[in-house]
């Protein structure tokens, strides 16, 4: 498991280093957060994160642009954004990790500091170096090492139980994220002829299309022992499912990822039982003011794991939480 530094220690680093301060700048600046959809509640909060780093500089304004989880009309929205001349820098959520590069790309040749979040833009999600020639810098998660320790959690669970019967709901396979960390999941998973992944639903990191999708596997999967997901908007819709169906919801193994206050709190209530750690908000200011150093020609980082910061470990569970009463999430769902 990868450790983590205690925020404290990390924000006491990046302020000695001067990536972290809130000095006032002489020079204003516009920004632009391309969200992958601004109605979606973890890029909500990066834009938060954004907002609150913007008032503490004192001299940035900032916009949000919503995506709406499409990648051609993210695609052709910064195109369109970067002709009007508006903006002086650029913090990006991408919903096409591989297809944005271009548009990315003309952002750079326009002398535009950009910023990727949550995860890196290019064809290899499993490292933070640059792959787009002229990319600031990349604060993000290699989405693989998450998946990949949350199944085998998921593997840990099932030793004792043959055969245990695993459902995954993923945000939308078409995401090369979501489908490295599908893949992640089944590369642990398949290891061991105990367990068996009786059905994949697609979510769409919405509750309801989730709750769809759990509804109608039950229908052809009565036994079910895991449900294991990388959004914890993914559990909210199946918890309701699996209720309906007569489940008793804390008699399974349920994992989701973003440590939303809502996992948090149905993980201290027992009902859910992992998920892997985000901090959405800490990713957006961090990401904001990288872009501005960079404007202020300071040094910045070329990228920033944030599986290495936060004041949590990477899995958080209950054993985490009663260890850490006061912990919420920075996020809803």
């Amino acid at each position: 498991m990868i450790s983590r530094f205690k925020m404290t220690v990390f924000a006491a680093g990046l302020a000695a280093a001067g990536l972290y301060s809130g000095a006032g700048q002489a020079e204003d600046f516009n920004i632009a957060f391309f969200a992958a959809s601004s109605q979606n509640g973890f890029n909500q909060a990066i834009y938060e994160g954004i907002e609150e780093k913007a008032k503490q500089l004192g001299n940035v304004t900032t916009e949000i642009y919503d995506g709406q989880f499409n990648a051609s009309h993210q695609y052709s929205q910064i195109e369109d954004v970067l002709a009007s001349g508006k903006f002086d820098g650029f913090v990006v959520m991408a919903n096409d990790t591989v297809g944005i590069a271009g548009a990315v790309e003309q952002l750079v040749a326009a002398g535009k500091p950009v910023v990727s979040t949550l995860f890196p833009i290019g064809p290899d999600l499993t490292t933070l170096d640059p792959q787009v020639d002229g990319l600031t810098s990349t604060v993000a998660s290699p989405p693989a090492d998450g998946a990949k320790a949350q199944a085998q959690a998921v593997v840990d669970y099932c030793k004792d139980r043959d055969p245990c019967n695993v459902v995954i709901i993923i945000g939308q396979l078409i995401f090369p994220f979501d489908n490295l960390r599908y893949e992640a999941f089944r590369e642990v998973l398949d290891a061991h002829d105990n367990i068996k992944v009786v059905a994949t639903g697609e979510g769409s990191y919405s509750p309801d299309v989730s709750l769809t999708a759990m509804t109608d596997i039950l229908q052809s999967n009565p036994e079910v022992h895991v449900v294991l997901s990388n959004a914890d908007q993914h559990l909210v819709g199946a918890e309701i499912a699996l209720e309906a169906a007569g489940y008793k919801v804390p008699d399974l193994y349920l994992s989701g990822g973003g440590a939303a206050n809502i996992a948090i709190t149905a993980i201290r209530e027992g009902r859910w039982d992992a998920t892997l750690a985000y901090f959405p908000k800490t990713m957006g200011s961090m990401a904001l003011d990288i872009v501005v150093k960079k404007l202020n020609g300071e040094d910045v980082p070329a990228s920033v794991n944030m599986d290495e910061v936060g004041p949590m470990p990477f899995i958080i569970t209950k054993k985490e939480l009663d260890a850490s009463p006061d912990f919420v999430g920075e996020w809803e769902q």
